[in-house]
């Protein structure tokens, strides 16, 4: 699961604190904003805990709205959020490989001492090449991959120790000042024209676009060993550690940053992590850590491609994606795969991995469209659950009792607050077209032209998610879709 521990990846935090694209500012605002966003995160975790303990299915998200939905809203708003879940997942696709072909041509740029950086072609072929690798094996050794994961989340948190470690003795042996507590908890620079109320509530945007995808391991709910177990607990130790872990790495970052930010976001090595790095520990330790930072973005990049495929898998099982006959087929020659969908994901991730070829703000884009797509999709169920659920939530092994629907509200409360803050121009108020935050165009028209689709001509066949198993009552913890070794569908 170790999509689920992005935020652990060092160079993604660090990337995304002093990207002026987030409004970011070393010292308290920064810190705390990291601080109290991933408290709101941590129990939106809470809340999909609960509801993946009850019915831990691959359909996930747009099956729990199905089945809590009052009947009028049933179909259209799983629909939605099937949807935007697999635009999210996908968006994180792209995010996840953009940011891992940024960090592989650093390499290059450190290499040669920064007299070379990478034009956007470069960039993007790079990319593409990342995708379509992570199709291969994606295709080809998805069995290994609980392994590959376990190694991944091993390896992310080995990163960040040995960051934490290294970055304040390597500056302090090559005679650099380490920044002041004072500074790091104190000091504030705000490199908007926000004011600084508003300016520390973008400082959220980093936890926000970093603790992502934790819902990966639903989508992996019938390929899991005691999903009711193992799913909500993969949820709560992602989002858990991501939150410490980050805030540890944010602290060490302000106390061994050049205090000139100009220096930092403006490296020649493309990627602000790298300078960093260069900084503290030289040509040959920025080397090695990001090589190190490479290999784990690679990884994560890969588990994103497999949930992706997941939950599209399972939402054109239910016939709700346009060909959805071709897509659903699972190759019984390699082993029991939805390849044509792990495909599927591949291309539509290479032709929206274009936008990094317009400017900053279409790379921007990628981000937020995987943080507006899934934060629509997270809050859906956990509100339909509260307000039409009744009593047909059925508690799973694991559950937050009496809190359960405090946390509930908590949860939707923060989301559609989530989703309106990654809406917003990161900059200022009076954005240039360079500096515009083209989120809200791009999800607007993505949900739009779903829900436009949907009452055109898929709400003719679409009937919510397909259960091939007969639900109980009393326990729907106990209805499962058809898994991906099951007979139907399989050629």
């Amino acid at each position: 699961m170790a999509e689920k521990t992005q935020a652990v990846d060092v160079e993604s935090k660090a990337a995304q604190t002093v990207d002026p694209d987030v409004a970011a500012e070393p010292g308290d605002m920064q810190l705390l904003g990291w601080l109290v966003a991933s408290v709101f995160i941590f129990i939106v975790g809470l809340a999909m805990a609960d509801l993946a303990s009850a019915m831990p299915t691959a359909g996930g998200l747009y099956f729990w709205t199905h089945y809590f939905s009052d009947e009028k809203w049933k179909n259209p708003l799983s629909f939605v959020v099937g949807y935007s879940n697999t635009i999210g997942l996908v968006g994180g696709v792209c995010s996840i490989d953009y940011g891992f072909a940024t960090m592989l041509l650093s390499l290059v740029s450190i290499a040669r001492d920064g007299e070379w950086t990478a034009s956007r072609p470069v960039v993007y072929v790079t990319y593409v090449a990342c995708v379509v690798v992570h199709g291969l094996i994606t295709t080809f050794f998805a069995r290994i991959m609980p392994k590959i994961q376990t190694l991944c989340i091993v390896s992310n948190i080995g990163l960040v120790v040995a960051t934490v470690i290294a970055l304040p003795i390597g500056k302090a042996m090559n005679g650099g000042p380490v920044n002041s507590g004072s500074y790091v908890f104190g000091h504030v620079d705000n490199l908007t024209t926000w004011p600084a109320g508003w300016a520390f509530m973008l400082a959220w945007l980093s936890p926000i676009w970093t603790i992502g995808a934790f819902d990966s391991c639903v989508h992996m709910s019938e390929e899991a060993t005691h999903a009711t177990r193992a799913v909500p607990l993969g949820i709560l130790w992602s989002t858990g550690l991501c939150g410490i872990l980050g805030f540890l790495s944010l602290a060490v970052i302000a106390a061994v940053m050049d205090t000139n930010l100009e220096n930092v976001m403006g490296t020649a090595f493309g990627q602000p992590m790298a300078q960093i790095y260069y900084d503290a520990l030289g040509k040959p330790g920025a080397l090695g850590f990001m090589a190190v930072v490479a290999i784990v973005q690679f990884f994560m990049g890969l588990s994103l491609v497999l949930a992706a495929s997941r939950q599209s898998w399972a939402f054109s099982r239910d016939g709700a994606l346009p060909f959805s006959s071709f897509f659903r087929h699972v190759s019984k020659r390699i082993r029991y795969q939805p390849v044509r969908m792990i495909w599927g994901v591949v291309a539509a991730a290479i032709v929206i991995g274009l936008l990094c070829l317009i400017n900053n703000a279409a790379s921007s884009a990628l981000f937020s469209l995987a943080v507006a797509g899934n934060d629509l999709a997270w809050l859906t169920p956990i509100f339909a659950r509260l307000v039409w659920g009744g009593e047909r939530f059925q508690p799973g092994e694991f559950y937050t009792g009496r809190l359960s629907k405090p946390i509930a509200v908590t949860a939707i409360v923060y989301l559609f607050f989530a989703i309106v803050l990654c809406m917003f121009p990161t900059l200022g108020p009076d954005p240039t077209p360079e500096d515009m935050n083209y989120t809200i165009v791009i999800n607007s028209a993505l949900w739009g032209g779903a829900l436009l689709y949907y009452l055109l001509y898929a709400r003719k066949f679409y009937k919510g998610p397909q259960v091939t198993v007969g639900q109980s009552s009393s326990s729907p913890s106990e209805t499962h879709l058809e898994g991906l070794d099951g007979e139907k569908g399989v050629n």
